[in-house]
């Protein structure tokens, strides 16, 4: 079975050598990148499984990375930053980030976020029924995993998708917040609502500025959201 690979891209020496030496001996193939414009070479060359990025770097930051890598690729990314600036960490995720995790940081914590954004990248790989769902324009085909509106294919990163699969296979019902940071992201982000806020507001931007009519993710205030089905 291949070892999954995830980049680190870092410009602190002794940071790679610790991460690295960490996800090898968890069965990981760890690639190495020491800044922005190097990394997005070894992206485009390697194809990793995952991208551990960090904001602060020379040539290109991490910020910059990732807004030209989600113009092409959908890999998933977890931010490195320093930064505990809640502005920061929602503007990481709304570039098209999967994850984040502040400096300085446990490899313990580390490889929990590793295997929680591995395991939704896969779950949005597994189609959970071979019948396509359709509300309206918009269509999602689980067996491809393509979501289109009015015919037009939307592309969507691994977590963006794992979020619209879950509303439209519990539609008409309120998933909380919580639902949906346990099922997505883990009880350890139990307390991250702008998980759910920054990746509900990436879907709505995607698809319902296609669909042009009112909002088919209804906000529910303090629980959380429901997908509303329409007929085609």
């Amino acid at each position: 079975m291949r070892r999954k690979r995830i980049l680190i891209v870092d410009d602190d020496v002794a940071l790679i050598k610790f991460v690295r030496a960490s996800l090898e001996a968890n069965h990981y193939e760890a690639l190495v990148a020491m800044d922005g414009a190097e990394a997005l070479h070894v992206i485009e060359r390697e194809m990793p499984d995952l991208v551990i990025l960090d904001i602060m770097m020379p040539k290109v930051d991490g910020v910059e990375v990732c807004r030209q890598l989600r113009e092409w690729s959908q890999v998933p990314i977890i931010m490195l930053t320093a930064k505990g600036d809640e502005e920061d960490k929602v503007k990481c995720l709304d570039l098209g980030a999967d994850d984040y995790i502040n400096k300085p940081f446990s490899i313990k914590e580390l490889l929990s976020r590793v295997r929680a954004v591995l395991r939704r990248a896969k779950d949005a790989m597994t189609p959970p029924t071979p019948t396509p769902f359709t509300s309206g324009d918009l269509s999602v085909d689980f067996a491809e995993r393509r979501v289109t509106v009015a015919g037009r294919e939307v592309k969507l990163t691994p977590t963006e998708y794992s979020v619209l699969q879950e509303l439209v296979l519990n539609a008409g019902k309120v998933l909380t917040h919580n639902m949906l940071l346990d099922k997505l992201w883990g009880q350890e982000c139990r307390d991250a609502r702008h998980y759910t806020h920054v990746f509900i507001s990436r879907l709505r931007r995607k698809i319902e500025l296609n669909l042009g009519d009112a909002s088919c993710i209804q906000a529910i205030p303090r629980v959380g959201y429901r997908f509303e089905h329409r007929e085609e």
